[in-house]
């Protein structure tokens, strides 16, 4: 039975803790290429590519802890 709400304790925080950062992460992205299109609207093609490859590989840490919270809870 201890074991068992160990698995469940460890998966929650594993996906918890590990959403947090990308989420602050993709908040900032977000913000700093609104500001910066805002600033130089020529340019706003560019940010906004760079902008979803940032918020591409911010989400992937999210995924990581994802499957790293499905292994602890399932394996």
């Amino acid at each position: 039975m201890e074991l068992e709400a160990a698995k469940e304790i460890g998966a929650a925080l594993a996906i918890g803790l590990g959403a947090i950062g990308p989420g602050i992460g993709i908040g900032l992205i977000g913000s700093k290429a609104m500001e910066a299109m805002g600033r130089n609207p020529e340019v706003t093609s560019t940010i906004q590519t760079n902008m979803i490859l940032g918020i591409a590989f911010a989400e992937s840490i999210a995924i990581f802890s994802l499957v790293i919270s499905l292994l602890v809870k399932f394996v």
